[in-house]
């Protein structure tokens, strides 16, 4: 297994990690779970670029890459979705997305064709990647207001709202993108 791949691997190991500071939901737990969120994301160029600059794209790559993505990010939702952080539908429509790609991806594979992440794709999950960031900040912020002893109700609205719409445009990212996976994957699809 090249070094692209153990950075893939080590990803996916980080995201659990995230997942469980956030469920924690103390100021210091989320700002962990926030540093180890960048970490996470940062091993996502990383591997990529090694993978590249090193000539060792794989097949297995190609698959783990994406499948790494999605745990980070559809675990670290569903762990906002357990704090009532996230709208439950917003999340079930990202979901269904990451599913239904995964099964094209897996169909594929049965056929002895491996479709590698597209650009649309990695817009998505840079997409997703920033909302979280945000999510995060206006999390830890809420936290740390309340820590001092600071009382802006307003702000918890503010925090409301903004992170809805914040998963209003992932999940129209997110539903844009896998429309575009799967009309340039049509043939694959006609061949069910």
């Amino acid at each position: 297994m090249n070094i692209a791949n153990q950075i893939t691997i080590l990803r996916i190991f980080i995201s659990l990690l995230c997942m469980g500071l956030i469920l924690r939901f103390s100021l210091a737990s989320l700002i962990l779970g926030f540093l180890l969120f960048l970490l996470a994301s940062f091993t996502d160029f990383l591997d990529g670029y090694i993978a590249r600059k090193k000539n060792k794209i794989s097949d297995l790559g190609k698959l783990l890459d994406p499948l790494a993505d999605k745990v980070l990010t559809i675990g670290v939702f569903l762990s906002f979705l357990e704090k009532g952080i996230v709208n439950s539908f917003l999340v079930i429509l990202i979901m269904i997305r990451e599913f239904l790609i995964t099964g094209l991806r897996l169909f594929a594979l049965r056929q002895n064709k491996v479709i590698a992440a597209q650009s649309f794709g990695k817009h998505k999950t840079l997409t997703q990647i920033i909302a979280i960031i945000f999510i995060f900040i206006l999390i830890i912020m809420e936290k740390t207001l309340t820590k001092l002893g600071i009382s802006w109700s307003w702000f918890k609205e503010f925090r409301k709202i903004t992170v809805f719409l914040i998963m209003v445009w992932v999940a129209g990212v997110t539903l844009i993108s896998g429309g575009l996976y799967l009309w340039k994957n049509r043939k694959i699809i006609k061949s069910l």
